[in-house]
């Protein structure tokens, strides 16, 4: 009897080293981000509004758990799944997903990363290191809604770096669940029966960059389907961007440029190039200007718009920051785009908005 209880003892502490040593390792990690803006020009009276901003200061707030287990090999298994919300009420963000940033599965290499579930693509990657703004509360998300909400559901991922060369891809089967939420849920889940172009959507990048200077592309093609937003409510129909940017160091200063060209096939076609030029201005130890003027030209159209912004940060820490960013939107003909994200103005309307804030990473 005490050898058959001395052998369970002993393979279970065996099977408990085993999972011990298997164990992921993992990470928690977000940011809040939030404060007071004043904007001009709110609605059609020319009424200004003082509020707390729901989507965005300098960045969207989050918090995210990720890990990953070495395999041997040279293999690893890895996970991230990233909450959005707004800290002005605390309600879930991402068209009310619980994890509406990032949630997804896959296995690293040095052949490169595949990843399963919903992602960040392409178009979202892109302009990282070009645009200087991010996802600023005044920035081309402003212009473009889609630009820093450009995630996929459903979507098998690709990325490898190779010396400086970095390529990706994204394979979506149904972009966009969710049907509320603005750019962020378009109603449009695909995996139809039948339909193998129903809300189905490929995105790829390949980027080039080293300490001196970078050059990025990417290609994104969204298909739509029977009730999805914004026109796309077809499977013939489809909305297409073609991102090309690239950045210059000047000692510590970055300039940034880009162009965003893009095509939606609906009931109407519309064409529009959305471009940009950027300076981020690091000073006196602590201290980060970033500016930014970013024009939204709508083809055959007067209904144009042009963002004029500028931010400048003080770094308490690594982790924690205070903000001053201004922001002026000029609308062309009956343009009513808002100077900051999910925002409002009135038709026509010039709008200036002025955000003071502070943001801590934890």
């Amino acid at each position: 009897m005490k050898r058959i209880l001395f052998g369970a003892l002993a393979i279970s502490a065996g099977l408990a080293s085993e999972s011990a040593s298997a164990q992921t390792n993992v990470t928690v990690y977000g940011l809040v981000d939030t404060g007071v803006e004043y904007v001009t020009n709110a609605n059609a009276a020319g009424n200004s509004v003082t509020k707390m901003p729901s989507l965005t200061g300098t960045l969207p707030s989050r918090i995210g758990f990720k890990g990953s287990e070495d395999l041997g090999g040279d293999l690893k298994a890895i996970f991230t799944i990233e909450n959005g919300f707004a800290p002005d009420t605390g309600v879930l963000g991402q068209g009310n997903r619980i994890f509406g940033r990032q949630a997804f599965v896959g296995l690293q290499s040095k052949y490169g990363t595949f990843t399963f579930g919903r992602q960040v693509n392409m178009t979202y990657l892109v302009g990282f290191k070009a645009d200087v703004m991010g996802p600023n509360i005044h920035s081309l998300g402003s212009l473009d809604g889609y630009l820093p909400n450009a995630r996929s559901d459903n979507a098998i991922g690709y990325m490898g770096k190779f010396a400086d060369f970095t390529v990706g891809g994204t394979y979506s089967f149904g972009r966009d669940a969710s049907s509320s939420g603005g750019p962020a849920a378009t109603n449009c889940a695909g995996e139809v029966a039948g339909n193998s172009k129903a809300c189905r959507q490929v995105t790829a990048m390949l980027d080039y960059d080293n300490k001196a200077w970078g050059a990025a592309g990417a290609y994104d093609i969204l298909y739509g389907n029977t009730g999805a937003a914004f026109g796309l409510t077809s499977s013939n129909y489809y909305d297409e961007r073609i991102s090309l940017d690239g950045f210059a160091m000047l000692g510590k200063t970055k300039l940034g440029a880009g162009l965003i060209k893009r095509k939606t096939h609906t009931a109407t076609d519309t064409k529009s190039d959305l471009y940009f030029v950027g300076v981020s201005y690091p000073f006196a130890d602590k201290w980060v200007l970033d500016t930014q003027v970013a024009r939204l030209d709508i083809k055959n159209s007067q209904n144009d718009s042009t963002l004029v912004a500028a931010r400048a940060m003080y770094n308490f820490s690594k982790r924690t920051a205070a903000y001053v960013s201004v922001g002026h939107m000029s609308n062309g003909g009956t343009a009513a785009v808002a100077v900051d994200g999910g925002g409002s103005v009135g038709v026509g309307m010039s709008q200036t908005g002025l955000m003071v804030g502070i943001r801590h990473f934890f």
